[in-house]
């Protein structure tokens, strides 16, 4: 990441978004987070790029009285995504070790855990969409986990019937 210059890749393409996306901001961290840990296959290396460039966008906007509390909601969006994008990642080390230790293929571990991973990547990144708007964090929560449950109930009903038929 050093050689690609990714640090300034990323801070660059942050601040831009900073200027006319502040309200999706959240989730374009999330987004960008996923995709910086995915690539390198480490969480904390993205922590490590992300979080600055974070703090510094939302130190320096004019309108304090939310910035704190939107800091704090971006600062979880880093975290969350780069957990997810190294859970995701077949180069991650996380990754490896896990087939390692579940002796199975490898590839067929990712693959078994993409499902998981992007269900929750999707609801994350629509509560992150939601918390740009209203800038409260139990809102956004409360609104992710009815999200969740409601997605958990629609594929409940979906592999139920699937069941049904074949039997």
């Amino acid at each position: 990441t050093d050689s690609l210059y990714a640090k300034e890749f990323v801070a660059a393409m942050m601040k831009n978004a900073a200027g006319g996306l502040f309200n999706f901001l959240p989730a374009v961290i999330f987004l960008v987070a996923v995709g910086l840990a995915f690539a390198s296959g480490t969480s904390w290396g993205t922590f490590g790029i992300l979080i600055p460039i974070v703090v510094f966008i939302y130190e320096t906007r004019p309108d304090a009285a939310d910035s704190h509390t939107m800091m704090i909601m971006a600062i979880s969006a880093c975290m969350a995504g780069a957990v997810c994008g190294d859970h995701c990642s077949p180069i991650s080390d996380t990754t490896i070790m896990s087939s390692a230790g579940g002796q199975c293929n490898h590839i067929n571990h990712v693959n078994t855990q993409l499902p998981y991973a992007l269900s929750c990547a999707g609801v994350s990144f629509v509560a992150y969409i939601v918390a740009g708007f209203v800038k409260n964090a139990a809102v956004s929560l409360i609104i992710a986990m009815v999200l969740m449950a409601a997605f958990v109930f629609i594929v409940k009903q979906m592999t139920s019937k699937d069941t049904a038929q074949n039997a």
